[in-house]
C-alpha cells in the first residue's frame, strides 16, 4: 500500500474515532432540561452512533481487506474530517442556545424577584453560588448532577413565590404561623408552574426539596437520605444568600457571619459534608458571585 494512502486511512481512521468519543460526550451532554427532547429524538441520536460506527468498520475493512487507491483514502479521510466538522458546529450552536436560553431565564426571574425588594438579585445570587459550588464538588459527586440542569434548578428555586400574596412577601415583621404556612407552600408552587416545561421534570424534586433539613423538620418532613443532592446544594447556597444580602426588616450581614451561621447549622438544618466543601471556597471568590443589584 502506498504510504500516502496508508497516512490518510490511519490518520482518517484515528479522527474517526475521535469523532465517536466526541458523539459519545455529546450525547451525554443532552440529558439537560434545555437540550433533552421526545424519546424519538433519543431514538435519531442512538441511530446517529449506530450509523458512526458502521462507517469506522467500513473504514478499517477496507484499510485491511482491500488495496484502496488515492481516491478511495482521500474519500474516507475527508469523510471524516466533514463529520468532525458538523459534530463541532452543532455542538456549538447548542451551547449558544443554552447560552441565551439562561440569560432569558435570568432577565425573566429578576422580573419575578422585582416584585419583591427582599427579594431582588437573591435568585441570580444563589444561582451564581450553586455553580461556583459546583466546581468545588469532589468528582464522584460531581458526575452525578448535570450542570445545565443544576444552574436552572438553581435559578429557579423561588419562582413559587409568584403564588405568595406579595402582603406576606413583603412583611417587614415576623410571619405567623398561617402565613408561614402559606409560605411554605412556594415550592410546589413552583413546580406547578413549571410543569408544562416537560424537560423540566427531572429537576423538580430539587425545587420542591430546597427547604428539606436533614433533621427531618423541613418543609415536608422529608428525611435526609431522600433530599437530592441538588436540592441540599441549593439549601446551602439559600442559606448564604439569605444572610449576606439586605432585607427590609434587617442589614445585610458580612460573610463571616454566615461562616458562623452555617457551622452553627450544619448537620442539624444543612448537609455537613456539603457545608465543608462549601467554606473550603474561597472567600473572595464566594464574594465575587453576589449581583450588583444586592451589593451594598
Amino acid at each position: 500500500m502506498d504510504k500516502v494512502v496508508l497516512a490518510l486511512i490511519i490518520v482518517g481512521a484515528v479522527i474517526m474515532v475521535g469523532d465517536i468519543v466526541g458523539y459519545i460526550i455529546f450525547m451525554r451532554g443532552m440529558r439537560d432540561v434545555i437540550s433533552s427532547g421526545r424519546k424519538r429524538d433519543m431514538v435519531w441520536t442512538s441511530v446517529g452512533l449506530v450509523l458512526l460506527l458502521f462507517f469506522l468498520a467500513g473504514y478499517l475493512f477496507v484499510a485491511i481487506k482491500t488495496d484502496p487507491g488515492l481516491m478511495t483514502a482521500l474519500i474516507l479521510f475527508f469523510g471524516s474530517i466533514f463529520v468532525a466538522i458538523m459534530m463541532g458546529l452543532t455542538a456549538r450552536l447548542l451551547e449558544t442556545a443554552k447560552e441565551r436560553s439562561i440569560e432569558i431565564a435570568e432577565l425573566l426571574i429578576g422580573i419575578v424577584d422585582a416584585r419583591d425588594p427582599n427579594l431582588n438579585g437573591h435568585s441570580l445570587h444563589v444561582k451564581e453560588l450553586v455553580m461556583l459550588f459546583y466546581k468545588y464538588l469532589p468528582k464522584h459527586l460531581k458526575y452525578s448532577i448535570n450542570p445545565v440542569s443544576l444552574e436552572y434548578a438553581a435559578l429557579m428555586h423561588d419562582i413559587g413565590k409568584l403564588g405568595v400574596p406579595e402582603s406576606i412577601l413583603n412583611k417587614p415583621a415576623k410571619l405567623t404561623e398561617e402565613e408561614w404556612e402559606i409560605m411554605r407552600q412556594h415550592p410546589k408552587i413552583g413546580v406547578k408552574l413549571l410543569k408544562p416545561l416537560k424537560s423540566f421534570a427531572s429537576i423538580n424534586d430539587w425545587i420542591l426539596y430546597h427547604h428539606e433539613r436533614i433533621d427531618g423538620n423541613g418543609y415536608y418532613k422529608k428525611p435526609a437520605g431522600e433530599i437530592p443532592l441538588s436540592a441540599r446544594m441549593i439549601a446551602i447556597a439559600d442559606t448564604y444568600s439569605a444572610i449576606v444580602m439586605r432585607r427590609s426588616y434587617k442589614k445585610s450581614r458580612t460573610h463571616e457571619d454566615a461562616v458562623e451561621i452555617l457551622k452553627d447549622v450544619a448537620g442539624t438544618q444543612l448537609d455537613k459534608d456539603l457545608v465543608d466543601i462549601f467554606l473550603s471556597i474561597p472567600k473572595e471568590k464566594l464574594l465575587e458571585c453576589m449581583p450588583e443589584t444586592i451589593k451594598d
